[in-house]
Parts: structure tokens; sequence; C-alpha cells
């Protein structure tokens, strides 16, 4: 299929309806899936702890988010930047959804009996430097990944999971022991996409009255206050509709993130299988900048609007005083 002289492949899923069939199609735009890290949309500080995780010598990194999050696209990305022909990097996935060069990648095929499990077992007998698994869907798949990190591989992989926190907290309630997932886990990155504001029709708004006692977690989130010139009004952008964006407002997208970091304290709260929301309290108190306070960067800097924020990352806030 030919799109703007781009190749796209679509993926199509087709359910039968009492009133018809029902289709989506979901685009898979391959030039999309091969960003340089710069591109992914991260903070300034972000990005340069995502690119001191990815090249650590052992251990495992998730990214978590809901599916048409770009967690398949910030793996890519990752073994972009650490593909070289010293690395023998293997991936399992479902589907294979770009072909890398220089990476050697397996496509599962639970019909032949190859899944997730048998397929990252096959891939520890290949000598691999760098593994990377599509998803982490079972226990059991949890355990021989978390193995593989633990005897001197790097390990990516994806979890659905809503906040960097609760990835933890759900490989102990998925059967691995928590001392396991303390020594194993890196980090983990908790992503979401926003769409961009046009840049053809984007206006200037004020921010609304109540903005600062109703979004105080933006602020606790991005770890500073919101900068403003003296006592000047904050200004924000927001859509407004030309025919450049289709009358929407909006055009393209840019991710936005939540980087943990498992440092010696996080690993005792894991040990001690403490839950998702006390990781994430001890997490904030050590500088984390979550989804929210990432997003609100997006809006000071004018990429995106605080409405598209608070739909995706589900704040509520009132535009009256």
């Amino acid at each position: 299929m030919g799109l703007e002289k781009k190749e796209v492949d679509l993926r199509v899923s087709v359910l039968p309806t009492i009133k018809g069939e029902k289709v989506v199609i979901r685009i898979l735009d391959k030039s999309s899936l091969m960003l340089a890290l710069k591109q992914l949309g991260f903070l300034e500080e972000q990005e340069q702890l995502f690119k001191r995780l990815i090249n650590q010598p052992y251990g495992m990194l998730l990214i978590t988010g809901p599916t048409g999050s770009g967690k398949t696209t910030t793996l890519y990305s990752a073994l972009q930047s650490l593909n070289s022909t010293e690395q023998n990097i293997i991936t399992v996935e479902d589907p294979v959804e770009y072909r890398l060069d220089g990476v050697n990648q397996v496509q599962t095929n639970p019909k032949a009996g190859l899944g997730f499990a048998n397929g990252l077992r096959s891939i520890l007998r290949q000598d691999p430097d760098i593994i990377m698994v599509g998803e982490i869907r079972d226990e059991e798949t949890a355990e021989i990944a978390i193995h593989a990190a633990l005897t001197g591989h790097l390990v990516l992989s994806t979890l659905h999971t809503n906040q960097a926190s609760g990835a933890l907290a759900r490989l102990v309630n998925m059967g691995v022991e928590p001392f396991l997932v303390a020594s194993s886990v890196l980090g983990v990155v908790a992503q979401r996409l926003l769409r961009r504001l046009c840049d053809e029709c984007k206006v200037t708004k004020e921010l609304p009255e109540n903005f600062e006692q109703k979004l105080d977690s933006f602020k606790n989130a991005l770890g500073r206050e919101m900068e403003q010139d003296g006592d000047s009004e904050l200004e924000r952008f927001g859509p407004e509709g030309c025919r450049v964006c289709n009358q929407t407002g909006y055009r393209g997208r840019t991710a936005i993130h939540e980087l943990l970091e498992v440092d010696s304290e996080l690993e005792k709260l894991v040990m001690r299988n403490a839950s998702a929301s006390e990781i994430e309290e001890l997490a904030r108190a050590k500088g984390l900048i979550t989804l929210e306070g990432s997003g609100l960067v997006k809006v000071e800097q004018g990429i995106s609007s605080l409405e598209e924020v608070m739909r995706v990352t589900k704040v509520q806030v009132e535009e009256g005083g």
C-alpha cells in the first residue's frame, strides 16, 4: 500500500456483530518504528537515565503502557542504539513488526509450540548479549526472563500496567519471588502517546483559574514549580483547527514518560513485597517525574494541550474558577 510514497502495513481485525461486520484497522508505519532516542519524546534528564540503563551489561528494563502507547517503537529504538557487530542481539516477538539489520528476530508460532517462554529458552542457548521479549504475559516467561537478566544478559521487555511502579508489583503477583524482581529489574518506563498541537493553527490560552489547586499532582510529579516570568500569567496553547490538520487542531503525536530507576532503597521495598502505591510514594520523594509531570512540560513547551494531557493521564480539572 502506498501512502505519500511510504509503505505501510495494515493489521486488520474483523468482528461479526448483530448489525454487520465491525472492522478495526491498525496502520503500521515502519518508518515511525525507527526513531532515534532523541525523537522518542523523553525529557532531557529522562533520556540520559534511559541511555544509562540500556547500556548496562545485564539486568532487565521494562516498558509499560496500554496497547498502542508506542512500547514497540521505544524497544526498537533502544535496540537500534545498541546494535553493533560486537553485540549478539536476539528477539522473540508476536509479531515481528519491523526487520532490524544485524538483529536475530524470532516470531512466535503457538501452533508449532513456539511461544514466548519456549522461544526465550531457545534464545538462551544462542549465546546472546541482549534479549528482547515482546511481552511478558505469564509467570513462566517472567521467570525465564529474570533468570536471563541475572545471568549476564540485558533483557528488554514490555508489561501491561498503568504506571511504572505497578510493573514491579505485577511481576510479584505473577508468582516471581520478590528478591528475584528486586535483583534483576534495572528500571521501568511507563509511557503514553499525546496528540501534538498543529503548528499552523494552535492558539494561546490562559490556564484555568483553579489550575494550581486542582493540579497539585502535576507540580508534585514534575518536581519543580511551573516556570513563570515574574508575576505574569502562565499561558498555554490549545487546538483551533485548520485545513492542514483537518479541523482537529492536532497533527502527529509525541510521547510522555515516567522513568523509574530501581535503586537500593526501592529494592528493599520490593523485597518486602510492598504495594505499587508504596513504591510510587518513595519514587516521587526521590524526584520521579510521573506521566502527569512529563505531560505538563509538553504543555509548557507548547507541544500539546492541557486537555490532551488530562485525557491521556485521566487527571480531571474544571475550566471555571
